[in-house]
């Protein structure tokens, strides 16, 4: 996009680059806090969105003892957790502008409630119940999420801490995601999937309570102040009128989401993959997904930490076009090789690739986007939501035409569509005031 679409309002200046920092913010401005010490700010953050990441994670660890209870079959079941996407995606989409007029920690509060009453929902175990659970947690952890990354950017007044408190809440994400299965596996063992659910509902109402007292606390003294903010925000669709206009910010929206579709969709089949190709029985083919979680989790974690550096040595944007190359060539070799010990390594490099484009899109969004931060964000998480589908169907497509090669024809082309994304926000001027 040019350089015209330039504003005073489409670019903001730092001063108005979301809520004014809390006592928490680093008083050097000028220098990046440490991971512990930005953890010790961010802890309700990070344990937020842990959290909210167990319900889905309980319903895929338990789906045939769910599809028992219910008595509507693990395929009904399955297919049920596709809702949680759709409701990720469409209200993901229209709270987006929200994001930004309302409280951070309120809207945390909002999706944290929405999660509590969704478990305990789901824990009935009745097929009508649990399509209400996954459609409720889909739609409340499009709210949670974004309002999460921003509220922790938000701590920090420097644009490279800004980023890195963002990326730290997405790399405990993927931390989540490697640990949430044995996490909620021991407990069930005394109490059941159903007291994992309650306690579930219990934990997110407590946060949501901690989240909502911690909203109101901060009105405060900022009261007048934040609200002559909120009358200089724009409207609705305003917002993504001027979130459009800024440079580079669509095509990153798409990278995440065409990133999202390859790397998905080639989760969806490794285990498959593994089983033909090498004979992995699903227990050996456990230590492989360890091993990709445990890559895109460092991934993550260390490309957040380079771009936070105070003189990064490489660009957000040149990491990113190179992760993604990594990526591309790392995801085609994997479905292509007969070597098991070949297969193995580039497993961890399409992680690792996959995570740093993540780091670096969140990190971008975060710098680019100014007062918009939250609704980008928010759109951000449903194109990811909708690139979770896109890419499980195509590789599906992939794989009944053309075996794995097939899949890797499909999903290499999604990442070589985001690479071409990539140089166009590589080449996008960086807006004035970010």
């Amino acid at each position: 996009m040019s350089s015209d679409t330039q504003s005073p309002v489409t670019s903001p200046q730092p001063a108005e680059a979301g809520p004014e920092p809390t006592d928490d913010t680093d008083p050097n401005t000028g220098a990046v806090p440490g991971d512990l010490r930005m953890s010790r700010l961010l802890w309700p953050f990070m344990l937020a969105s842990a959290v909210g990441l167990v319900p889905f994670t309980i319903y895929s660890t338990f789906l045939v003892p769910i599809a028992d209870e219910s008595g509507g079959g693990v395929a009904a079941l399955g297919q049920l957790r596709g809702l949680g996407g759709l409701a990720a995606l469409a209200v993901g989409t229209a709270l987006a502008p929200l994001i930004d007029r309302v409280r951070r920690e309120w809207a945390a509060a909002g999706g944290l409630a929405v999660l509590a009453a969704s478990a305990a929902l789901g824990a009935s175990g009745d097929f009508l119940l649990l399509a209400a659970f996954c459609l409720l947690v889909g739609a409340g952890t499009a709210v949670l999420n974004p309002a999460l990354t921003a509220a922790a950017a938000d701590r920090f007044d420097n644009d490279a801490a800004a980023g890195r408190a963002a990326t730290l809440i997405t790399a405990t994400q993927s931390l989540t995601a490697l640990l949430a299965a044995p996490l909620v596996a021991l407990p069930a063992l005394v109490w059941g999937w159903q007291g994992d659910l309650w306690a579930i509902s219990a934990l997110c109402s407590v946060l949501a309570l901690y989240f909502l007292l911690r909203g109101r606390r901060k009105a405060g003294p900022r009261a007048e102040e934040e609200e002559a903010g909120k009358a200089r925000r724009p409207g609705y669709l305003e917002s993504f009128r001027l979130l459009g206009a800024l440079p580079g910010v669509v095509p990153l929206i798409l990278v995440a989401m065409l990133r999202t579709a390859a790397f998905m969709g080639y989760l969806a089949y490794l285990a498959a993959f593994y089983d033909e190709r090498f004979g992995l029985a699903p227990g050996p083919f456990a230590m492989v997904w360890t091993l990709s979680g445990t890559s895109f989790f460092l991934g993550n974690l260390f490309a957040g930490r380079l771009l936070s550096a105070e003189r990064a040595r490489v660009s957000a944007e040149r990491l990113m076009t190179f992760a993604l190359v990594v990526a591309m060539a790392a995801l085609v070799g994997v479905f292509l090789t007969r070597s098991l010990w070949l297969a193995l390594p580039l497993t961890a490099l399409v992680g690792a690739g996959h995570a740093t484009v993540a780091a670096c899109v969140t990190t971008l969004l975060v710098r680019r986007c100014g007062s918009l931060r939250g609704t980008a964000l928010s759109v951000n998480a449903a194109g990811m939501s909708f690139g979770v589908f896109v890419g499980a169907g195509l590789g599906g497509v992939g794989l009944a035409l053309g075996g794995f090669a097939g899949t890797a024809a499909v999903l290499g082309g999604l990442t070589l569509v985001a690479l071409a994304l990539a140089r166009v926000v590589a080449r996008s001027p960086v807006p004035s005031g970010t």
